[in-house]
């Protein structure tokens, strides 16, 4: 029977978040176990990542929310399903999953689904489009967070005929190795970047948007100044405006007003985000809302950094407060500013200890290996 397991991922594209990454793990990791591994996408640039000999990809408009659309993706995915004798569907997103329930039901396959995120409702129609990820036979949340979230707004709809767990999303722990990185390609990036390792550097990475607190950082960078001196360490931003220019001009603008052009830079992209953590000597999530896992949390770690977070969603379980990094309460510019000190003036065995710690937690808690072995094991359950 597991030797037949076929699974069919659908996901709206493939690009370089947490869900797309782990879509793409768990993708090539099955067909290392006899079973065969389709993925429905609309694009991304993974795309081209994929080992076409492993993974048979198909695509689709799966990244629209156009009625119309969903309900011809519905179609198409039941051609799909029962001309490779799919086993089993998994969703990895509400628009896609609205297509996979209704292909499920007319094949009578299982239908698997994963809460990557809060999916915040504002209206009972939100949410009543938010609930086809509790409509599967096994609903995967990506941290504890999430899990009760899910058991706070959606217990209705879950019954003893499903299954609810939670399975720890993982990273590449072999990409994120400080040991893998030449110190040439450190130094090239660090040119690119206009900066001198003559001080420390902070990192704040993530997409360009409110929620993710660029502007409570460089409020506590300012405060961080007025205690060790100005230009007493490099801050960087790094992270794409994805179109936000307002936004953008806003960071830009506070960055003036607080005399911070030549300390703090703002880098739009970088491909290789593990040397960007290693010429790094502390990472900042500086989230003013919850993160539902954290990613930039794990990666730091996995590449022994310090990081500094903020207490809230899924960073609570993935670091070990002032083991392996340090929480500071959440849209507090003041207790950031704290964390950040106490960080900056560890001495070196200091920052070298929590960093050792922080790699173990990572290892042994959220490696994509355990998450790929996990989910797969789910599947095999399901079918039983």
């Amino acid at each position: 029977m597991v030797s037949n397991l076929k699974v069919l991922q659908v996901i709206p594209k493939l690009g370089y978040g947490g869900a797309e990454t782990g879509c793409y793990d768990l993708a090539h990791y099955l067909p290392e176990n006899n079973c065969k591994s389709f993925i429905v996408t609309s694009g991304g640039e993974l795309l081209k990542y994929i080992d076409k000999k492993k993974v048979t990809l198909v695509r689709l408009p799966v990244h629209s929310k156009n009625p119309i659309l969903i309900l011809l993706n519905a179609i198409a995915l039941i051609g799909i399903i029962l001309f490779n004798n799919i086993s089993i569907v998994h969703a990895r997103s509400r628009a896609p999953a609205w297509s996979c329930l209704l292909a499920t039901k007319i094949t009578g396959r299982k239908f698997v689904t994963t809460f990557h995120g809060t999916y915040n409702f504002n209206s009972n129609i939100k949410k009543f489009y938010n609930s086809v990820m509790v409509r599967s036979n096994l609903i995967i949340a990506g941290s504890n967070f999430i899990f009760s979230h899910i058991k706070e707004n959606y217990l209705k709809l879950i019954n003893d005929k499903k299954k609810l767990l939670v399975i720890f999303r993982g990273i590449n722990v072999d990409y994120y190795d400080p040991s893998t990185k030449l110190e040439n390609d450190e130094k090239k990036l660090l040119q690119n970047w206009k900066i001198e390792k003559d001080k420390k550097i902070i990192l704040l990475p993530g997409r360009l948007t409110s929620w993710k607190g660029q502007e409570l950082f460089i409020e506590a960078v300012n405060l961080v100044n007025i205690e060790l001196g100005y230009e007493a360490f490099y801050a960087i931003i790094l992270g794409s405006d994805q179109g936000r220019d307002l936004y953008k001009k806003k960071l830009t603008r506070l960055s003036e007003q607080h005399r911070l052009t030549k300390q703090l830079k703002f880098i739009d992209h970088c491909k290789d985000m593990a040397l960007a953590y290693k010429i790094s000597d502390i990472v900042v999530s500086s989230s003013i809302e919850p993160e539902a896992f954290g990613r930039v949390a794990v990666e730091a770690q996995s590449m022994e950094k310090v990081i500094i977070a903020s207490n809230i969603g899924g960073s609570n379980e993935t670091v070990i407060d002032e083991k392996t990094g340090f929480l500071f309460e959440s849209g507090d510019t003041k207790s950031q500013k704290q964390k950040m000190l106490k960080a900056l003036t560890l001495d070196e065995t200091s920052l070298k200890t929590i960093g050792i710690e922080g790699r173990k937690n990572i290892i042994k808690k959220f490696n994509v290996e355990k998450m790929c072995f996990s989910t797969y094991s789910e599947y095999k359950r399901l079918l039983n």
